[in-house]
């Protein structure tokens, strides 16, 4: 499943899969628990594929840092929990991605990004190159 298909909806805890649009929003399925919810237009909602990290010279995908996580880890769970310390979220952050703007990604973006990710490898979702709405479009014919 291609990132372009998760979402994050603000004020609901986890990731949700895109399962239809309706005539006032969409419905979504939790990846969490797969309960369903009917999300209105009026919700705060960030597509995965659309969400990017700031670093000092420009704004990584985050399919990027999702895939700098997962070289770090060798395709496991991160080895630091969401609920860390700010500071050891903030060394892990670092490992992963160097350059990053430090006042603009805050320790609660941390937390989201190392949340998000150990969710989407629960869930079978570990493709997080370029071309992977492409690779899932192959694999479908």
């Amino acid at each position: 499943m291609a990132l372009d298909k998760i979402l994050s909806i603000g004020g609901k805890p986890g990731l949700f899969k895109l399962l239809t649009q309706t005539r006032t929003g969409f419905v979504g399925e939790s990846l969490l628990d797969g309960k369903r919810v009917s999300v209105g237009m009026r919700n705060n909602v960030s597509v995965l594929s659309e969400i990017a990290i700031y670093t000092l010279e420009e704004e990584i995908p985050l399919r990027q840092v999702f895939q700098k996580i997962k070289e770090k880890e060798q395709g496991k769970k991160t080895s630091i929990s969401h609920k860390a310390e700010k500071i050891q979220l903030e060394e892990y952050f670092f490992e992963i991605l160097p350059n990053y703007d430090e006042d603009r990604v805050y320790a609660s973006d941390i937390k989201k990004i190392v949340q998000w990710y150990n969710i989407l490898l629960d869930n079978g979702i570990t493709n997080f190159s370029e071309g992977d709405t492409e690779d899932v479009h192959s694999e479908e014919e």
